[in-house]
């Protein structure tokens, strides 16, 4: 048993390391700078910050309380561009460290905010008067797509959007479409014209052999519809082709 007045002379105790979380404590490294590079943001907009620098911000939301400058670098290496990093798929993301479930929806929230917006805004214009927001969207949607998807974009007698729908979906080179069905689909819409448009993942855009078959076939398809075949692009990271300025419609 302990001598009365020996809890006195017990040796104290060593101090406890600083908490973050505690009012008292240092703040993290990594908060000032947050602070800073929203204002830069603020005061000088987003041409003013590097690509991962945007992302970092995107990213202080789904992880408070880590320094995600390293994070953000990471995606930029991996994916190549911003654009890259947010057309991405959920598991390719989460290959990532630091990279949750959680931060990979934020960051595919930010691609279908783009896209939806650029969807919007082509919407409320005549699509062929509109001709740089119709490529900013293709760009946006498929540019960096790991599969190759065929789409078609119909348009009612004004040339306005009335449907932007999928039509196949397929391997990094080749997506199956069927001329029947889109010109179904044209006439449940009651659509006067279409734009297709398919990317191309190897990111070159100039039409293959069979891209220019397929777009025979679905011209001649809707032609006995009277359905028009204004364009058909091709999307790939290196840019857009177009079939009707090519000649090859």
């Amino acid at each position: 048993m302990a001598r009365r007045g020996a809890w006195s002379k017990m040796p104290p105790s060593p101090p406890e390391t600083a908490d973050a979380s505690l009012p008292d404590a240092p703040a993290p490294h990594w908060t000032g700078h947050r602070a800073r590079l929203r204002a830069r943001f603020r005061e000088a907009g987003p041409a003013a910050l590097a690509d991962y620098e945007l992302l970092e911000i995107l990213l202080f939301r789904a992880i408070p309380r880590r320094d995600v400058k390293p994070i953000a670098k990471a995606l930029i290496v991996r994916f190549g561009t911003l654009a890259g990093v947010i057309a991405a798929p959920v598991e390719d993301l989460m290959a990532i460290e630091g990279v949750s479930d959680g931060v990979a929806i934020d960051l595919k929230l930010a691609q279908a905010i783009g896209e939806r917006a650029a969807r919007q805004e082509l919407c409320q214009r005549t699509v062929i008067s509109s001709w740089a927001q119709l490529l900013s969207y293709c760009r946006l949607s498929l540019a960096h797509e790991a599969r190759e998807q065929f789409r078609v974009l119909f348009l009612d007698r004004k040339n306005q959007l009335i449907a932007d729908e999928l039509m196949g979906r397929g391997t990094v080179d080749h997506a199956p479409v069927y001329p029947r069905e889109i010109a179904a689909r044209a006439l449940a819409l009651a659509a006067s014209a279409v734009i297709l448009v398919h990317n191309h993942p190897s990111g070159d855009p100039n039409p293959s052999r069979a891209d220019i078959d397929i777009t025979r076939e679905i011209a001649k398809a809707l032609a006995v519809l009277d359905i028009a075949v204004h364009d058909h692009l091709v999307v790939g990271r290196q840019g857009v082709a177009s079939f009707r300025s090519l000649n090859l419609l």
